[in-house]
């Protein structure tokens, strides 16, 4: 027979996540990371409806002019005004990195809940093939990948992904070590639940805080890669007017006194992950309450 949850049980049941919802958004550092990432979002989604300049039109007769009333941020070295591509690089970076993070995030959630689950052989193989995984470097990882698949945007998300699963998988097995043992697992077990059932059912529920504190850290760390992978020439390709693209670009001109082809994609990258990171800390100081 099913139990009837009486609304007043519900209503009551859901007056905590209202009480974090409406500390969170009360929080400066939340707030102000908040403004960023959707000030950058709206730039991606549609940007190159505002901006005042075709990104991708190049006027070699104008090439590096410095910022004036006409191109905000200057030009490029191919007379493409900097300011229009700032705006526009931010819909690859933004597509690419929480895609990855998603994957990263899902795949390592299965495989922490399996490994801090079972205990014995599975916990002592797969734990120790984790920790294996996490003592390499991400980029290089990430380069020896790309470099044996080639670069597409399809093969970024992949690759950022793989090597976060095994960083999220982490952070869910501790998690899941603190649950295994509570009395409502116990309670499913002597039910005769199956054990797919007891992690996603019961415990995943459970240790979601530290999971959505942890894919908002990679996320960060997810947009920094693909820029990072952009500029050594693995992540995203021309013509895109990606910001990690721009820098790999136009970085040998500051030496001639070009500095706004590379400060404000770079500032970009920067405004970016500070406000990711904003956010995480914002979400992680009101689950901890």
């Amino acid at each position: 027979m099913s139990t009837i949850v009486p609304p007043a049980a519900s209503r009551a049941a859901s007056e905590p996540r209202f009480d974090q919802l409406r500390v969170l958004l009360r929080s400066p550092t939340f707030v102000v990371g908040l403004l960023i990432v959707v000030w950058w979002i709206v730039c991606a989604i549609a940007g190159q409806w505002f901006v005042p300049v075709d990104p991708y039109a190049s006027d070699p007769l104008n090439s590096l002019m410095p910022p004036d009333r006409a191109h905000w941020f200057g030009t490029d070295q191919l007379g493409r005004d900097v300011f229009s591509r700032v705006i526009v690089g931010a819909r690859d970076i933004l597509t690419i990195a929480p895609l990855a993070t998603l994957l990263g995030t899902v795949a390592g959630t299965a495989l922490g809940l399996v490994v801090g689950y079972f205990d014995g052989w599975v916990d002592n193989v797969m734990g120790r093939a984790i920790d294996a995984v996490l003592a390499l470097p991400l980029v290089i990882v990430a380069l020896l990948a790309l470099a044996a698949v080639g670069a597409s945007n399809f093969t970024v998300i992949l690759v950022i992904g793989i090597t976060f699963t095994p960083i999220t998988a982490r952070t869910v097995r501790a998690a899941v070590f603190a649950e295994r043992h509570l009395d409502y697992v116990a309670a499913a077990q002597l039910r005769g639940e199956r054990a797919p059932y007891i992690m996603f059912a019961e415990i995943l529920p459970n240790v979601l805080p530290p999971i959505i504190v942890e894919a908002t850290v990679r996320l960060g760390y997810a947009i920094f890669a693909v820029a990072t992978l952009s500029f050594l020439g693995f992540g995203i390709q021309p013509p895109s007017a990606d910001w990690g693209l721009a820098l790999s670009e136009s970085y040998t001109l500051m030496a001639g006194g070009a500095w706004w082809t590379v400060v404000f994609a770079a500032g970009a990258i920067a405004t970016l992950v500070v406000g990711v990171n904003l956010i995480a800390d914002g979400v992680q100081g009101v689950l901890d309450r």
